[in-house]
């Protein structure tokens, strides 16, 4: 249902207030670039430091500019079931197409705890959802096996893989088939992953080279298996510059250098330190993006 390429959209700041106008203004630049679909509220877009004012306009504001151009796909997990169920009930309404939902973070569920958790949400709401593994960040693994349990229910219809493991993705795949799609949540392993039956990426890096994102998924869809090498090599450096410090800091420094928003985050995020901002630069030069 969601592939291709899709966005993990920064959420700009001006003032430490969300710039509603900026965003509407990346939303633009991700549909003239060829994204597949975007999604507001995920890691990228700092959710953990959005109150639920700002959460909800933020959807809100994406749905309005995307105006059903492309697929959005909100972002409403939380570590609370219930309120992971409200938010997500929210972004239905407000018009999202899907939502992607986290792991529950700190509380570290156990397996059983995670198919409790997901299969509670997916009951309660009538909307595509994807699961959302990125166990560096949340403290818990959504393993295969459990994933494969969670594959059957009409509700749940992909993953986004963030383990950077290939071996977890394929055994995801493997035990899965069909029933749900895979999405590459780390740019660096998006080809080889496809190559492994994943249907795309939840990028960061195209927040910054939509175009060059959607061309390499573009490409594997299109049977160019050279074509959509050649680009994933070529991204390649860019996208681990993605992360030479924690994401959105790099990305959102690479949008203010660009002058496509402010590079400013919330705290505990802060600015991106000065040597890795003059690295994230030299690369940024090489790829003619400043």
């Amino acid at each position: 249902m969601f592939r291709g390429s899709i966005v993990a959209i920064v959420t700009p700041f001006k003032n430490d207030a969300v710039d509603e106008e900026k965003l509407r203004e990346l939303v633009e630049f991700q549909i003239a670039g060829g994204t597949d679909a975007i999604v507001p509220c995920g890691t990228t877009g700092e959710s953990s430091t959005l109150d639920n004012e700002e959460h909800v306009r933020v959807i809100e504001v994406v749905v309005q500019q995307v105006n059903k151009r492309v697929p959005v796909i909100a972002g409403t997990g939380s570590n609370s079931t219930r309120e992971a169920i409200e938010m997500t009930v929210h972004a239905k309404k407000i018009g999202a197409d899907g939502a992607l939902l986290v792991t529950p973070y700190y509380n570290k569920p156990t397996q059983e705890g995670l198919y409790r958790h997901y299969t509670a949400i997916a009951d309660a709401v009538e909307l595509p959802l994807v699961l959302y593994n990125v166990p560096g960040r949340t403290g818990v693994n959504l393993l295969p096996e459990t994933v494969a349990r969670l594959a059957p229910h009409r509700n749940i219809v992909a993953i986004k893989e963030a383990t950077g493991s290939l071996q977890q993705a394929s055994e995801v795949l493997a035990l899965c088939g069909d029933q749900i799609d895979v999405l590459s949540g780390d740019d660096f392993i998006t080809f080889p992953l496809m190559a492994c039956g994943g249907k795309g990426v939840i990028s960061v890096t195209a927040n910054i080279m939509p175009a060059e994102v959607a061309a390499m998924v573009d490409a594997f869809e299109a049977g160019n298996m050279a074509e959509a090498r050649r680009m994933h090599l070529k991204l390649l450096k860019i996208s681990n510059a993605m992360f030479l410090e924690s994401n959105p800091i790099p990305v959102k420094t690479a949008l203010g250098l660009m002058g496509k928003c402010s590079d400013e985050t919330r705290l505990p995020l802060c600015p991106m330190g000065e040597a890795n901002k003059a690295r994230l630069a030299a690369i940024m030069k090489e790829y003619n993006l400043i």
